[in-house]
């Protein structure tokens, strides 16, 4: 299946300003890359005159697709090459049925596409990822250490106590969520998949609620399932560089104002970690966590903009 075959992200689009809407000549192109035997859907605005490239990262939420919509068509606007990945388990990507899908492999895929892009060109690569897309852009980072600069609209540690509280749905899945998802993976349930909305805030992903019943509906995004073994890795996992010692890059943070799911001061704990390289913090007036409101979306795309150009060189 491809986006064109798809109606979720088209009943999506219609809640986003009209200029946001993909028609027969402003859309993305359609591409598969293959990844340890994934056939992995990307969404390509293609641009060899681009100063930059840009890849999109999307969380346990969303889809490439709906990062195309609300950012990587503004972007390609402004003479980027913007490039949306959909990880395994999430969008139209094809999965290894001989794999059971972890979010190390998240992490290496994205390291592996970096690289791949890299092999074609040396142009300035710059990483954006939504809700758990943020993190994964600091641990793509981490292990890649090749990218100019990492746009997050959170940077969630869910190895914090105090994040779990905060992010999963219950008193319950913040205490016994890992535990649980540990203990099933190591007596052969690691392949058992559960949907995100049972242990996530997946109700505040996006503050209409016409949105979001679309969106919880379409099982290539809010209405995912996963396996355990990929909850208890993403809870658990690891960074190649801890944020005391995170050099690599600048850091943009572009926090919704009304995000109802994770707050700026569960990102501002992490990222005041990071001394060794300038981090800049935007409030997105009026946004939802997966914002699809005009003076959110504007600001996210001016600042995004703007960052990239500052750190291109």
């Amino acid at each position: 299946m491809n986006y064109n075959e798809q109606k979720a992200w088209k009943e999506i689009q219609k809640f986003l300003p009209q200029k946001l809407h993909f028609t027969s000549n402003y859309n993305p192109e359609e591409e598969w890359w293959n990844w340890k035997g994934n056939k992995v859907h990307l969404d390509t605005f293609r641009n060899k005159n681009a100063k930059a490239k840009v890849i999109l990262f999307h969380g346990v939420g969303t889809n490439g697709r709906q990062m195309s919509t609300i950012i990587g068509g503004p972007l390609s606007k402004d003479n980027f090459e913007v490039i949306a990945i959909d990880m395994p388990l999430y969008g139209v990507t094809e999965i290894n049925k001989n794999m059971t899908i972890t979010y190390d492999d998240w992490i290496n895929l994205g390291n592996d596409y970096i690289n791949y892009e890299l092999s074609k060109d040396s142009r300035p690569i710059f990483l954006y990822g939504l809700s758990a897309g943020g993190m994964e852009t600091y641990h793509v980072a981490c292990k890649n250490k090749k990218v100019k600069g990492i746009i997050g609209m959170t940077f969630l540690d869910q190895r914090d106590q105090k994040v779990r509280d905060e992010t999963t749905k219950n008193i319950f899945w913040a205490k016994l969520g890992v535990p649980l998802s540990k203990l099933s993976s190591n007596i052969g349930l690691s392949k058992f998949r559960m949907k995100m909305t049972i242990c996530s805030k997946m109700n505040t992903l996006c503050n209409d609620e016409n949105a979001l019943k679309v969106m919880l509906k379409d099982k290539t995004s809010a209405g995912s399932s996963v396996p355990l073994k990929f909850i208890y890795t993403y809870m658990t996992y690891i960074p190649d560089i801890e944020p005391e010692n995170f050099n690599i890059c600048p850091i943009l943070l572009t926090q919704p104002k009304e995000d109802r799911w994770t707050p700026l001061h569960l990102s501002t704990e992490f990222l005041n970690k990071i001394k060794k390289v300038p981090v800049k913090i935007v409030e997105l007036e009026k946004g939802s966590h997966y914002p699809i409101e005009e003076p959110a979306l504007d600001k996210l795309h001016l600042n995004i903009s703007q960052f990239i150009n500052k750190y291109l060189n």
